[in-house]
């Protein structure tokens, strides 16, 4: 729903509201006055009259109050809701609903374990190491994203970050990535990766058993945010074995021109605050609004042997003096959130667009490749777009917000996969089914608070309360009004 079809909606309904509200102030006077003209009182009446039952009136009085209650509550969260008159607020990182919160341990001793399937909710600060378990067997390739919330108002250094590894029960590594805030030392959601992965010819971490997920800050010390802590959301996910041995060597070939990017009228399509309500987006150009400091989430489905190219422009300001670098930030992630490549761009007033390097084709064999991203498409899914606009932005040009524009392409036909000896945890991570390429086309997809699909249900729930501060007031002058009827 469009902002003025939204606020059109929300006119009406208020002045429904308005009306029922009136009606039912009407109806109390109504009842005492008939009250009165009996010479009973509401609170003793006798004679089980229509006007005079007892309790009729009160009844009738609260259920004005409800309404009255009903609007002044709404109009006092309206300011956190979506659409609302505090529309500077930029919406914080969107944790998946069913989250379950876990402590970080210090130790391996305390680590809880992570149970592939379930997406996890933590906190810790840049003091010592955060330790999870994970119990694995010794066929399946098992794979943690990690993502960092900042504070909002966190005051960072470029160098500030996480560092995820994986390690056995011995202490080995089995793998190692990291990521920082970057040269915008903006507060925002910054996602990496750990791994343990079964693959033929290698000895290390092969064995089933127990082994553990470490996350540390790479904090540079001298940020005012260092001991304060970060939320994260962990993801851990299982890859099953292929059915019967596939290619462990990588095409070199591939098409590695870049296509000319859609070009149609923008569709709008709100993005999501998080991964787990990232907006679906197929082929086409889609149309958005960020504000300085605010990071929107889109999914992708990318089927195997298929190629994704996307580029973003972001629309001028209302002056063209001064530059910030970087501004703009485009960051893809695999279905396992593992970051694939990044774009950013400087930012002067006027439009801009970056686009993302030219990607080789989805395949299971990409995983055996020297270098990312070609070792990070290894497989089909839905391909995340996170893009984030520097809170810097706003001291030079203004609190926005900023038109976006988002040109997806997918090229190639889907090919068959490579035959998988069992179900992915959860399932269907690793595919993009008919139900996935229906939400991209549509530009649906499961969003949680502070942006995407979830919020026409906030807008309408917030139409039907009837917000308004005016219609609130009204509501509350009708019930005065009765009040005073009765005590004249």
């Amino acid at each position: 729903m469009g902002r003025r079809a939204w606020w059109r909606a929300v006119e009406r309904i208020t002045v429904e509201r308005i009306a029922v509200g009136r009606v039912t102030a009407e109806r109390s006077a109504v009842a005492l006055q008939g009250c009165e003209r009996k010479g009973r009182e509401p609170q003793g009446l006798e004679r089980r009259g229509a006007a005079c039952r007892p309790g009729a009136v009160g009844a009738v009085m609260r259920a004005a109050v409800r309404v009255v209650a009903v609007a002044a509550v709404v109009c006092l969260s309206s300011a956190t809701l979506p659409g609302a008159v505090a529309v500077s607020a930029v919406p914080s990182y969107g944790f998946a609903d069913d989250a379950r919160s876990v402590p970080a341990a210090t130790g391996t001793g305390d680590a809880v374990r992570l149970e592939p399937g379930t997406t996890y909710r933590s906190s810790y600060t840049a003091e010592g190491k955060a330790y999870y378990r994970l119990e694995l067997d010794a066929v399946s390739t098992a794979y943690v994203s990690v993502t960092a919330v900042p504070r909002p108002d966190a005051t960072l250094e470029s160098g500030d970050g996480i560092r995820v590894s994986v390690q056995n029960a011995d202490g080995i590594g089995c793998s190692h990535e990291s990521v920082t805030v970057g040269a915008s030392r903006t507060p925002r959601p910054i996602t990496t990766w750990g791994a343990r992965e079964v693959q033929p010819g290698k000895r290390l971490c092969q064995e089933a058993g127990t082994y553990y997920v470490v996350v540390e800050r790479t904090d540079t010390g001298t940020g005012a945010d260092s001991r304060q802590p970060w939320e994260l959301e962990l993801v851990p996910v299982s890859e099953p074995p292929l059915e019967k041995a596939g290619a462990t060597s990588v095409p070199e070939a591939w098409n590695s021109a870049t296509p000319a990017p859609p070009v149609a009228e923008p569709v709008r399509r709100r993005g999501g605050s998080g991964f787990a309500g990232a907006t679906a987006l197929g082929q086409g150009v889609w149309r958005d609004d960020i504000s300085p400091g605010q990071t929107l989430f889109y999914k992708v489905p990318v089927g195997w042997g298929q190629q994704l190219y996307a580029t973003a422009d972001l629309d001028s300001a209302d002056k063209d003096t001064g530059f910030v670098v970087p501004a703009l930030d485009m960051t893809l992630h695999n279905p396992v959130r593992a970051e694939v490549v990044e774009t950013s761009i400087g930012y002067g007033g006027r439009q801009t667009s970056t686009s993302l390097a030219p990607l080789p084709p989805v395949r299971h064999a990409n995983r055996y490749a020297p270098t990312v991203p070609a070792r990070t498409l290894r497989f089909a899914g839905s391909y995340y777009l996170v893009l984030h606009l520097s809170a810097r932005v706003a001291d030079g040009f203004g609190d926005g917000p900023y038109g976006l524009k988002l040109r997806v392409r997918v090229d190639g036909a889907a090919q068959p996969g490579p035959g998988y000896a069992g179900r992915s945890v959860p399932r269907g991570v690793f595919g993009a089914d008919a139900q996935d390429r229906q939400d991209a086309g549509s530009g649906t997809g499961a969003v949680g608070e502070g942006g995407g699909a979830g919020d026409g249900t906030a807008m309408k729930a917030l139409a039907a309360g009837g917000i308004g501060t005016g219609s609130a007031l009204l509501l509350v002058l009708a019930v005065w009004t009765v009040t005073a009827r009765r005590r004249a």
